[in-house]
């Protein structure tokens, strides 16, 4: 196991984190539903608790975690600014935005699992893989919700 690559396979998923925390925080602002609400802070919650893994796991390899880049939050605040600045606040759009949002983040976390495979120890491939797995989880319960909406609309 590499060390140095593994940390730095842990602070790009810490950025993800962030960005998705970033995103559902943006979307319960743009929504008055209190179900979406909820389910919008479930799911920063859960991010958050990711990120907190992460960080324990490169502190215990003699790491330092990234803390949130400037430019990287400025990139993606102004990505989220135009999106919720098209997004028309209905629960479609919303739902629309997060479901492509949260598969974005799992491809991410797939493709960083992959290409990495080699540099990342049994427990951390476990624990990852985990994270994955609940963002999976998420998207699912997100598409599910905007295809009911879909499907009401078609009948």
């Amino acid at each position: 196991m590499n060390t140095e690559k593994s940390i730095d396979v842990l602070n790009n998923l810490i950025e993800i984190n962030d960005e998705r925390l970033d995103g559902y925080e943006t979307a319960s602002k743009v929504t008055y539903e209190s179900d979406l609400i909820s389910l919008f802070f479930e799911f920063q919650e859960k991010s958050q608790k990711h990120k907190e893994e992460l960080i324990v796991e490169i502190k215990k390899l003699g790491g330092k975690p990234i803390k949130k880049t400037k430019k990287a939050s400025r990139l993606y605040k102004f990505w989220n600014d135009i999106k919720t600045a098209l997004v028309d606040k209905d629960r479609e759009d919303i739902l629309s935005i997060c479901e492509y949002d949260d598969d974005k983040t799992f491809r991410s976390y797939r493709t960083i699992l992959k290409d990495n495979f080699d540099f990342l120890n049994q427990e951390l491939l476990t624990k990852l893989k985990a994270q994955q797995h609940a963002i999976k989880l998420d998207h699912d319960r997100v598409k599910n919700l905007r295809d009911s909406i879909l499907n009401h609309e078609s009948k």
